[in-house]
């Protein structure tokens, strides 16, 4: 790596985690304001601040783009107010080279955000959602064998939950009096929304004062299993899924022809995420070159807030409506990104 490079690397590095920790500041406080609405005797101030902590690396993740185009119009552009990318130019080195030399820095901060997204935040994400419905709710456990929950006199115990409600390996403890009548074994669960839960495999064990009464179901429907207020914390969101989770479960989706768009949204949006990071990178240097390179630190700031809620806009909005429109998921993931990338080129070839 040359002078030039490691230098143009570290201002643009430094401006953006400088931003990021701006833009997390923000987020977090907003998120301090609005759990606080949520407080009880089990959800207090330490279930608040952890719940926040845990969801940080989340944030951190969906920030990064934004926070990148910030960083480097603060950054670069303060690199040309000093007449540095003049100074670079007379030295004979082209905008195409420069360009390129600002790409090492995207690369290290596109790793980042991928190791972000899909090793830490994935983790955290569960766990903090686990936390909030245990404070709030006050009626689950989760712990090293999995999930324990109580629902009138009957305690469920979820050894392993997957995406769409469905539960595997679940018994359930009926209690009367304090003294257990029923327990059964089953299989797998599946929540068939208004029809009930859908249960496979099951292993029926009766209590008396006379013995013990075993009858093996293949399957029956329940109207109830799990209070509803308690599926917040049983439901996998597709965006607390690292992508390679996302990757398996569409598979097995696949396989047995189900419905699995939402799934390969996410999927795509995994991928596109920290590849945006890049591409805010190329759109903040034809302004750099442009018209913001004399211009001061709040008009850049302004321009990079602008450019950023613009990006985020056209993201949510094509990333929802593909479902409703019927896009290929890869297609409403990517093309905010491809469009961003078609106007910061076209900048760049118009920068002289």
């Amino acid at each position: 790596m040359s002078i030039l490079n490691r230098y143009l690397t570290m201002q643009i590095i430094g401006g953006a985690l400088l931003a990021l920790l701006v833009l997390l500041a923000l987020d977090v406080a907003a998120t301090l304001i609005n759990e606080m609405e949520q407080m009880s005797e089990t959800y207090g101030w330490l279930q608040v601040l952890t719940y926040t902590l845990l969801t940080i690396p989340g944030r951190l993740y969906l920030l990064f783009p934004p926070a990148v185009l910030i960083g480097a119009l603060l950054s670069l552009g303060a690199v040309a107010e000093n007449s540095e990318l003049t100074a670079m130019r007379s030295a004979g080195l082209s905008i195409g080279q420069i360009s390129r030399n600002t790409l090492t820095a995207g690369m290290i901060l596109m790793l980042i955000a991928v190791f972000l997204g899909e090793v830490v935040a994935p983790a955290s994400e569960r766990q903090a959602q686990q936390l909030r419905t245990f404070g709030v709710a006050g009626q689950v456990h989760l712990g090293g064998t999995g999930l324990w929950a109580r629902d009138e006199q009957k305690y469920i115990h979820v050894r392993r939950i997957l995406p769409d409600l469905h539960l595997r390996d679940v018994r359930v403890y009926t209690f009367d009096r304090q003294q257990l009548v029923e327990s059964v074994q089953i299989r797998d669960a599946f929540n068939r929304g208004a029809s009930g839960w859908e249960m496979q495999g099951l292993v029926r064990s009766s209590i008396s004062t006379t013995g013990v009464l075993t009858a093996r179901v293949d399957q029956e429907i329940w109207p109830r299993l799990l209070a509803p207020e308690l599926f917040d914390v049983i439901v996998v969101e597709p965006s607390q899924m690292s992508g390679l989770a996302l990757w398996r479960y569409i598979s097995y989706l696949r396989v047995n022809q189900l419905e699995s768009s939402v799934y390969e949204l996410a999927l795509w949006g995994r991928i596109a995420t920290p590849m945006s990071s890049l591409v805010m990178l190329l759109l903040a240097l034809p302004f750099i070159f442009g018209p913001l390179r004399a211009g001061g630190t709040g008009q850049r700031l302004f321009v990079g807030m602008l450019l950023g809620i613009g990006f985020h806009l056209v993201n949510q909005t094509l990333a929802h409506g593909g479902l409703i429109w019927g896009l290929p998921p890869a297609l409403s993931a990517t093309l905010p990104m491809l469009i961003f990338l078609a106007f910061a080129l076209w900048g760049l070839s118009r920068v002289r």
